[in-house]
């Protein structure tokens, strides 16, 4: 396993904002189904991940890996409350290992809208 998704699924698991911050580098991009544009930077990356790891992380389970030299996909489920969450995290690094790239496909589209009105909710506070 990379190192970077090593250092990954650690904050996921232990919710560690902090070293979600030190894994990020600074001109990072964001993507997701939730945003019709990417965002752009480390802050608004953080924003994004963190209240992502707020409103999936407590049910979120990785289920299947694929990796490349300095990517990977990582295929999830998670639950919100009676609604099913499937989903990939497609992550790329840089040469220190940072995190460059982060896009986040959902589906089925009920889970979609789910995760948008949580993660509205999540971000406003």
């Amino acid at each position: 396993m990379p190192a970077t998704i090593a250092a990954w699924h650690r904050l996921v698991a232990a919710y560690d904002r902090n070293e979600l911050a030190a894994l990020v580098a600074e001109d990072c991009v964001f993507r997701s189904p939730a945003v019709h544009a990417p965002q752009p930077g480390k802050a608004l990356t953080l924003a994004y991940l963190g209240a992502a790891m707020k409103v999936l992380g407590p049910t979120l389970s990785y289920q299947r890996q694929w990796y490349a030299e300095d990517s990977a996909v990582l295929e999830f489920h998670a639950r919100l409350e009676e609604t099913e969450v499937h989903g990939v995290d497609m992550i790329s690094w840089d040469e220190a290992g940072l995190i460059d790239d982060f896009c986040v496909l959902i589906r089925p589209h009920r889970a979609l809208n789910a995760v948008i009105e949580k993660m509205a909710a999540a971000l406003s506070e």
